[in-house]
């Protein structure tokens, strides 16, 4: 049972701590052998098995976040710190309140003397199965460092794919809001202002201008703030349905079928689960096991059940290769330097190179989108604020007209 206390240590100074103990006066003899003066133990309401998923507003770690996390207790355990007190060392330099506390809560119970991998598989929001697994699997082999060395590899290189492919996405999109933005405000407030000087100059509006004044008495009427209704409505139910385990297959399905954006999410799953999987194995994970765990790092739920099929027929006795490229899912040379692996005896070599190679293709190809991207994204802020020009300023010339 878990409990936490305030006490006394001999400086005096008074400091709360959490702790694990059969019974309350087992926890109070706990704290005064580590030189503590029990002032007051109360017991923790039992944590259920998920209540590292239970609601809460604090924010988990980042991918980057933990990455950071474990190069420093590699670093530090490779230097020959104890790991307890590298945990202690990493604990202090978190920023996020839930990190510094569930790393607290691991050093405590590898202190009373639960394995490292088994302390951190109870806060299953912050260290991931593979996290979990990879140190497992350190710990039995007595190569600690050398793992989470390659778990800060792993977590740096999912995570920067990951934060290339937002970028891309979000820079398009932002420009676009603005651009938008700019256009609704400019015909709601600007339009009908020069549209009432031309009235009382008696001047004939051109047709363009005509549209836009039309189209700025529309956009401040009722029918423009029911349709803005009917619009988040129609985006709220098309969310909602895209949560439910069919639409979210039919959305998965629609992502990958996109020309250019489909190709991008299949070389980053396939870069992410071959880097994973590599460093599974080689910190010795049994294959059905790595997959299973390499897995979970694939969000699209097509790749992910077509990951899941393969790893069925693989363990029907097929090779890794075969199994992989009857899905259909991952590119051509992937599942060929999957088979040379296999032939070699080298899998876990050429699954890191393939995942090299990916990462490269991706972010080659993101760097060439976005420059294709700037100079379209430019046309149609220009088109969008030239069309507003000109319906301002075609009245003007058709007024000089006339005084001439």
């Amino acid at each position: 049972m878990r409990y936490t206390a305030t006490c006394r240590n001999k400086q005096g100074a008074t400091k709360t701590v959490e702790l694990e103990a059969a019974s309350l006066v087992k926890a109070r003899r706990i704290l005064l052998r580590r030189q503590l003066t029990p002032i007051k133990i109360e017991a923790l309401p039992q944590r259920p098995p998920s209540a590292g998923w239970t609601f809460t507003l604090e924010r988990p770690p980042s991918r980057r976040e933990r990455a950071v996390w474990a190069s420093k207790l590699s670093a530090l355990v490779g230097a020959g710190v104890p790991v307890v007190r590298g945990l202690d060392l990493v604990a202090e330099q978190q920023r996020s309140p839930l990190f510094k506390r569930a790393l607290a809560a691991v050093s405590l119970d590898v202190r009373q003397g639960d394995s490292l991998g088994g302390a951190m598989k109870r806060w299953p929001r912050i260290f991931d199965p593979m996290t979990v697994a990879m140190v497992m699997a350190g710990e039995a082999a007595g190569v600690m460092d050398e793992v989470l060395g390659h778990l800060a590899m792993v977590l740096e290189s999912n995570a920067k794919l990951e934060n290339q492919l937002q970028q891309a996405v979000t820079y398009p999109l932002m420009i676009l809001v603005m651009a938008v933005g700019a256009f609704l405000g400019m015909t709601v407030f600007l339009i009908p202002t020069f549209a009432g000087v031309f009235a009382e100059l008696g001047a004939e509006l051109p047709l363009f201008t005509q549209l836009m004044v039309n189209l700025s008495h529309w956009l401040r009427s009722p029918w423009a703030v029911a349709a803005l209704v009917l619009l988040v409505l129609a985006l709220g139910g098309l969310s909602m349905a895209r949560n439910t385990p069919r639409g979210r297959r039919q959305w998965d399905q629609w992502v990958l079928a996109l020309v250019v954006f489909g190709g991008l999410l299949r070389k980053t799953a396939t870069a992410q689960f071959c880097r994973t999987l590599a460093c599974l194995t080689r910190a010795g994970v049994p294959i059905l096991s790595a997959m299973d765990i390499a897995r979970a790092v694939i969000r699209n739920g097509v790749i992910n059940r077509a990951v899941a099929q393969a790893q069925h027929n693989l363990e029907e006795g097929e090779l890794l290769s075969t199994a992989l490229g009857a899905q259909n899912v991952f590119p051509h040379t992937a599942v060929t330097m999957v088979a040379i692996g296999e032939e070699t005896g080298r899998m876990h070599v050429m699954l890191a190179k393939i995942a090299d190679f990916y990462e490269a293709e991706v972010t080659t190809t993101l760097k060439t989108l976005t420059a294709m991207v700037e100079p379209m994204m430019i046309l149609v802020v220009g088109g969008i604020v030239g069309s507003i020009l000109m319906a301002m300023y075609l009245p003007m010339l058709t007024v000089f007209d006339q005084i001439q």
